[in-house]
């Protein structure tokens, strides 16, 4: 596998696994036989950021525990450059927080579980 960007940005009072993070990311790439050298930004945000952003993007006033934003809506884009930009994906800290603890999951598991499907809508695979 060749060179993955991944910039991880996470708000300064959260505590993620950034390792575990990148290796979600991997292993997505992987099995969609996605080669590098490839970029995905990952951002952990409050309630507050992700909110704006729902309301923003989505035209929706309420925080969700995910957002993805494909740089190529389906279609794979080199922008001037021999790396295959993804897209962004933003997770809001406090939903993971809440959803992992009525699951009863671990945070970091909850974590994998939506970076993976982050990773398919960027891949331009959605669900149903």
């Amino acid at each position: 596998m060749e060179e993955i960007q991944i910039p991880i940005f996470v708000e300064s009072r959260y505590r993620v696994n950034r390792k575990r993070i990148k290796k979600a990311i991997s292993k997505v790439l992987a099995e969609h036989e996605i080669k590098g050298p490839a970029e995905v930004s990952v951002a952990i945000v409050g309630d507050r950021k992700m909110r704006a952003l729902s309301k923003k993007y989505k035209g929706e006033d309420k925080t969700r525990n995910i957002l993805s934003f494909s740089l190529s809506e389906g279609e794979s884009t080199h922008l001037g450059s021999e790396v295959l930009k993804l897209g962004d994906i933003v997770i809001s800290y406090p939903q993971i927080i809440r959803e992992a603890s009525v699951e009863e999951v671990l945070v970091d598991d909850k974590i994998d579980t939506l970076i993976e499907h982050g990773m398919l809508h960027l891949l331009g695979i959605n669900h149903e």
